[in-house]
């Protein structure tokens, strides 16, 4: 009884942890929705109260003061792109790195692993340096450079776990069959650690998309600007357009709440796949 007892009280407190955190994560963004639906001189009265009536238009009238379908647009190009490269190298160097026998191998893991570890702010400098030298300034492909590096050694980590599960005497019967090893690669390989490349996939895209740094050094051109800097709009030296602004937040966190809340479980099975059997 008493085991029992205890087994309860703590399943209690793991949900109320658990609630706790739901709230705590929750809110800001309930608080930004029920906020984006207001007057200005509602929100400066009332911050925190329920609106007094919905105000769908400031939707449209901060879609058009931003543009948004713009900088959407070039989001969804930057986010895409970025995605295809670092899927295919990074899948390519963690094979590389987990499967082939080569004497490098651990020093280019460690090597690759180094980018993690090195803050966007200390090469934000020499960047924007070099990328004006070669004249990459107010470019998306200026944007696509670094976000590929930057996700890169994330890829290669996750990427290395999932090869390195797969059983040897599946490839050396590829081997005995005659598959050459890009046949390996992408018939045996890439198909078995299609969770893995599904969650890095994931990562790489929303992280770039809520990119805002890099992209607001790079770019300076209106119609070259992604989603967050597109926010950057509202806010000006002398005021800030809250009754634009938080609508505009809404509309650039929808996409990651939908992706999130769909493919939440796919995620956590992946990274736990990767850590376990790496």
């Amino acid at each position: 009884m008493k085991k029992k007892k205890k087994v309860k009280v703590s399943t209690i407190l793991i949900y109320v942890f658990f609630i706790i955190m739901m709230v705590i994560y929750l809110a800001p963004v309930a608080w930004i929705a029920m906020t984006s639906l207001k007057t200005r001189p509602e929100i400066y009265k009332d911050p925190f109260g329920l609106p007094k009536a919905l105000h769908w238009e400031n939707y449209a009238v901060a879609w058009k003061a931003g543009k948004l379908g713009i900088a959407m647009l070039n989001s969804l190009f930057v986010c895409v792109i970025t995605l295809i490269l670092t899927m295919l190298i990074g899948s390519m160097a963690a094979f590389a790195i987990g499967r082939m026998r080569w004497k490098l191998a651990n020093a280019a893991m460690v090597y690759i692993l180094i980018g993690m570890m090195i803050p966007v702010h200390c090469v934000l400098i020499p960047l924007f340096v070099r990328f004006a030298n070669l004249g990459l300034n107010n470019s998306l492909w200026g944007l696509i450079l670094p976000y590929l590096t930057f996700s890169l050694p994330t890829s290669v980590f996750i990427m290395t776990g999932f090869f390195r599960s797969i059983p040897n005497e599946l490839l050396e019967s590829a081997c005995i069959d005659g598959c050459s090893i890009y046949r390996i690669f992408f018939s045996i390989a890439l198909p078995l650690s299609r969770t893995g490349l599904f969650v890095t996939g994931l990562m790489t895209f929303i992280g770039n998309w809520n990119e805002l740094l890099l992209a607001l050094v790079f770019i300076s051109n209106d119609a070259k600007k992604t989603l967050p800097v597109a926010l950057t709009k509202f806010v000006t030296p002398y005021q800030t357009n809250y009754d634009k602004m938080f609508p505009a937040i809404m509309i650039a966190i929808i996409p990651t709440i939908i992706v999130y809340s769909l493919f939440s479980n796919q995620i956590v099975d992946g990274l736990t796949t990767g850590a376990v059997k790496g």
